[in-house]
């Protein structure tokens, strides 16, 4: 079994609370806040049976490792994910194939590839955008890129418990193999010919990203099906990689509704 982990901030421990109450393993709380958003969390703590334990905001910082815990930390127990990104797609296209069976509309796959996000923040504004926008998962190298932990879980508002996330040994590889199963790869690059609203964003996609400034590795760029680019009408020259990757994933999902 694994260790127990640390997730820290209303939203984070939230929604924890709400999808794997048995999950949580104890949640301390600072007793010297008395404001509502306080009195309303632990009562649906109080409702779940979860064990309540007071602290101050000291121990706090030091179990959860920042200051911005907002008065609430949790332990809880590593809830079991996909194990791999092949299994993920197995799974997608098994239920896609019982979906035809049935007469329903199939869930295309979409997935968000970040290559050198290496900022906590970034990671979890991005993980938190992809679980809004639907995505199946978020995929990123092990060796350019920040692992999840305590920050990106509390920025990420809970969608560090909902988005798999995985790092993988050598992303170009895995972006062919991605093609293989007929997933278009599209890259975002400031010199792309094309926008992204010019772009078939209905068949099944991975959106590949790269970190602000540094952009998308050389093998990565020239791995992806195609290239295209974020109209931009203001004097900056780029967006934030979540800002990015909240603007790409919606314009997927727009293109997607009924």
């Amino acid at each position: 079994m694994s260790s127990p982990k640390v997730i820290f901030g209303f939203h984070a421990v939230g929604v924890r609370l709400k999808t794997a109450p048995k999950s949580v393993i104890e949640v301390f709380f600072d007793t010297t806040r008395r404001d509502a958003r306080m009195k309303q969390f632990l009562a649906r703590a109080q409702d779940v049976g979860v064990r309540l334990l007071e602290a101050d905001g000291a121990r706090l910082a030091k179990l959860c490792g920042s200051d911005g815990h907002q008065g609430i930390v949790a332990r809880v127990e590593t809830i079991a994910q996909t194990h791999s990104l092949d299994e993920l797609l197995e799974n997608l296209e098994a239920a896609n194939v019982a979906c035809a069976a049935a007469g329903e509309a199939p869930d295309t796959p979409l997935l968000l590839v970040l290559d050198g996000v290496t900022d906590p923040h970034n990671l979890g504004a991005c993980l938190r955008v992809a679980d809004g926008a639907g995505a199946h998962a978020v995929i990123a190298p092990k060796d350019h890129a920040v692992g999840v932990n305590a920050t990106v879980a509390k920025v990420a508002s809970g969608a560090a418990e909902t988005v798999p996330y995985f790092m993988v040994t050598n992303l170009a590889r895995t972006l062919g193999e991605l093609k293989e199963r007929d997933i278009w790869c599209i890259g975002t690059s400031d010199d792309a010919p094309g926008t992204l609203y010019q772009c078939d964003l209905r068949r099944p996609l991975a959106l590949v990203l790269g970190a602000e400034g540094a952009g998308m590795r050389q093998l990565t760029r020239k791995t992806c099906d195609e290239l295209v680019s974020i109209p931009m009408r203001g004097a900056v020259e780029s967006l934030n990689v979540s800002v990015a990757s909240g603007v790409c994933l919606y314009e997927a999902m727009r293109q997607r509704l009924p």
